[in-house]
């Protein structure tokens, strides 16, 4: 069998044979879309979820923020900034009120060249096109679960907030997209260090929204701030635009989650015994502290005691200092679960994602990284997918149950419990 994995802004191809191995592909499933992607954008924007239309919340003199992603994420603003300035310009609103926020976190700052690839050309010649700054923050108040709410001063000073993003599982948040652009987007460190520490408290796991401490504190900083309006996409493996959602920031959100599940949530009958799973490329593979959110779901498909092979290139290295510091404890995954439940720190937070990752299956990463450095953070290092497979599989046993998943961050997988009930 050959598929086809995406690693870094290329592809390898995976060849694995079946003798004697049952092989099973998760792949997102794609529906036919109802129009060409700016149509389905057009008419998001034209039919807002529970809410006002742009025109109807905007007017000459209206100072707009529009809020989109950093270079880490896949949201195609260089196509969806056009069509959001034509309703803007339609509602009277002139290119001097509009600033496009490149929410970064604490992630690092673009260059020029980023943030006009981002925006395109066209839109960062007509609009002003800024990243967010965590130090340059003004308080809104504290949410009901303590998180202090320090927001980006320019996305504060609009009068309208629109958040622009796409919708894809998150491994603690449940679903990105909504005002999760501009919470942790456009905030502080110490707001993200107050939100993110709640990835440890029940309900806190990818596809659940209901009862998240970690969404719920998001969307209620989100209501202090005042985010009107959001624009969502659905992106399949090519990243072009499937679904699309506008409207009021929780309401059209959800709509959004469900086109995501219609086309991403896979079942299997028992879990499996290698688990092959591409981060999806660049950007979703830019780093490991990026790409590791595509081994949070492949551990949901792999048996305890598994293997789970994950492929990314991380060009940009590791992406974190402190993750990499959590990662090469000596004590290994107890340690570091245990140093997080006694002190939260961003970045060892990833680490205790890996760290639950390793306490099930072995991890084989497949990167451009140096094989030491892979090996003192507990993985298997290959720089050959086909090698790294061919290890795994004979590693497993006879007659293996192997599942790939060519794109892990946007397939959440569940396995049958005896009885046909569904567990995560």
């Amino acid at each position: 069998m050959e598929i086809p994995l995406k690693y870094g802004c290329g592809t390898r191809v995976l060849h694995i044979a079946e003798d004697g191995a049952r092989i099973t592909v998760l792949a997102p499933e794609r529906a036919t879309a109802a129009g060409d992607q700016a149509t389905l954008v057009r008419v998001a924007l034209g039919a807002p979820i529970d809410g006002p239309g742009l025109g109807a919340l905007t007017s000459p003199g209206s100072r707009v923020a529009v809020v989109t992603a950093d270079v880490t994420r896949p949201c195609p603003s260089a196509r969806l900034l056009p069509l959001l300035l034509e309703e803007l310009t339609r509602a009277g609103v002139r290119d001097d009120d509009i600033t496009v926020v490149f929410g970064l976190g604490i992630h690092r700052a673009h260059t020029a060249a980023e943030r006009e690839g981002l925006a395109g050309p066209a839109v960062f010649r007509r609009v002003r096109c800024i990243d967010s700054d965590p130090t340059d923050v003004v308080s809104v108040g504290t949410t009901p679960r303590g998180t202090p709410v320090e927001v980006f001063r320019p996305v504060l000073a609009a009068d309208l907030r629109i958040a622009v993003g796409v919708i894809e599982y998150h491994y603690f948040a449940g679903y990105s997209g909504g005002v999760k652009a501009l919470v942790p987007g456009v905030c502080s460190e110490r707001t993200i260090q107050h939100n993110h520490r709640m990835m440890t408290q029940p309900g806190a796991t990818t596809g659940n929204l209901e009862g998240n401490p970690v969404r719920d504190d998001i969307e209620d900083a989100g209501a202090m701030i005042g985010v009107h309006f959001i624009l969502n996409v659905v992106l399949d493996e090519a990243h072009r635009v499937v679904a699309a959602v506008a409207g009021h920031p929780r309401t059209a959100h959800r709509a959004g989650c469900a086109k995501l599940d219609a086309f991403g949530r896979a079942t299997l009958d028992r879990p499996a015994d290698v688990v092959v799973v591409s981060a999806g490329g660049y950007p979703k593979d830019i780093n490991l502290y990026q790409a590791q959110k595509a081994l949070d779901n492949a551990r949901l498909a792999v048996r305890p005691g598994g293997i789970v092979v994950l492929i990314a290139e991380c060009a940009e290295g590791l992406g974190s200092g402190t993750f990499e510091a959590w990662m090469r404890d000596p004590g290994g995954p107890d340690a570091i679960l245990a140093r997080i439940r006694q002190e939260f720190v961003l970045g060892g937070h990833k680490a205790a994602a890996v760290a639950l990752a390793m306490k099930r299956a072995a991890i084989y990463l497949v990167s451009a990284l140096p094989a030491e450095q892979v090996r003192a953070m507990g993985f298997v290092p290959f720089s050959d997918p086909a090698a790294a497979v061919v290890a795994a599989v004979q590693a497993a046993g006879s007659r293996p149950f192997v599942v790939v998943m060519p794109e892990g961050g946007s397939v959440l997988p569940s396995v049958l419990a005896p009885g046909g009930a569904v567990s995560a």
